[in-house]
């Protein structure tokens, strides 16, 4: 429980007054100088803020150590507690029958109040009330799969009962030819008249999956070994097998390491040949290059003296088109103005066509 470990974090005498915590733990179990929990033992927490549940049936008679660790998820402090299971052999229950609840989930069957209720419709169904609950078994631990983290998708149980009174036709009823056959077909299955008796919907059984166990019969006992001599039958001359026949491996050698090292020294040799004896061309070849490529330069450099000579000796007058107003059909042009703000000039010399052989009068 939950609550008795947030006592050992936060103790009422340390916690301010009206303020109390309820911090999600992590609760690790194992069976004292043991990894791990005894193999009938399980333990399930679905949540940090759910409980833990151990749960199982032991085997034998005997004692178990188990040591509980919390881990307190807001403070990350950690405390230890020790239980001791004391287990003597029950009653044996002749008569035991195991059921499938398909809308449970193991940790929401093993409060005590939900376990009442399922012993309550399990009654009504075997017709007696002398009935045990000998154990519960997840369905993922029967290789059930996962089921979607979707509302109405539940893991299953498994639950195990017993008594000593012998099973009520409802449960025989599951034994008959018919109700197997329609099992195998997959059709639905029709329950017995006045047979099914979940009061809640939730812990409703699976009758396909509903299996009878009847001890009450003694199981016949294995036959005794034969005893023998001891002394073997003569079986005459041990006659061990033959060796395999030899086998050449000098082929194998050739194969796998002289054909490698020939292809290795022709590369080898053909790199020399190209690296060293090609270097002569090739040394020629980069000469040549170079004296083309210092001949353009020379030809690049002797035009652009050239053409920088005649830059310079060149006086000619600039055209007639840089000169202002300048009619580029007649040729003629007319000498600038005097005052660029003589009334008689029209402010606007856009209004004369551009295209008409007359100038403008002062």
């Amino acid at each position: 429980m939950r609550e008795t470990f947030q006592n050992d974090f936060e103790p009422l005498s340390k916690l301010y007054p009206g303020r109390l915590y309820d911090d999600p733990m992590i609760f690790k179990c194992n069976q004292q100088n043991f990894p791990d929990l005894p193999e009938w033992l399980r333990f399930t927490q679905r949540h940090p803020f759910d409980n833990g549940f151990l749960y199982g049936t032991p085997t034998s008679e005997g004692k178990s150590i188990i040591e509980i660790y919390a881990i307190n998820k807001r403070s990350y402090e950690t405390t230890r507690q020790i239980i001791v299971i004391t287990f003597t052999e029950a009653e044996r229950l002749p008569y035991q029958a195991e059921f499938f609840i398909k809308l449970r989930e193991i940790e929401k069957v093993l409060p005590s109040s939900v376990q009442s209720e399922v012993k309550q419709d399990l009654q009504k169904l075997w017709d007696t009330e002398a009935l045990e609950i000998v154990n519960f078994t997840n369905a993922l631990d029967r290789g059930g799969r996962v089921p979607l983290p979707l509302a109405g998708h539940f893991e299953g149980v498994y639950v195990k009962v017993g008594s000593k009174q012998s099973f009520s036709d409802c449960l025989l009823s599951v034994l008959k030819p018919e109700h197997e056959k329609q099992c195998s077909s997959g059709a639905k299955v029709r329950v017995p008249g006045g047979c099914n008796f979940c009061s809640i919907p939730s812990n409703c059984i699976t009758w396909c999956k509903t299996e009878l166990f009847d001890l009450s019969r003694p199981q016949p006992a294995p036959p005794a070994p034969t005893m023998g001599s001891g002394i073997l039958e003569d079986g005459g001359e041990y006659d061990p097998p033959e060796s395999p026949p030899s086998r050449d491996f000098f082929p194998d050698y050739i194969v796998t390491v002289i054909v490698p090292l020939i292809l290795a020294i022709i590369l080898c040799v053909l790199l020399a040949y190209i690296m060293f004896c090609r270097r002569e061309g090739v040394e020629k070849r980069n000469a040549r290059t170079n004296q083309i490529q210092l001949y353009h330069q020379q030809t690049i450099h002797g035009n652009t003296g050239e053409l920088r000579n005649m830059a310079g000796q060149r006086g000619v007058n600039p055209p007639q088109s840089t000169l202002p107003m300048f009619n580029f059909r007649t040729g003629e042009s007319s000498p600038p103005m005097e005052h660029s703000d003589n009334p008689r000039i029209p402010l606007i010399m856009a209004q004369h066509d551009p295209y008409s052989d007359t100038l403008p009068r002062k």
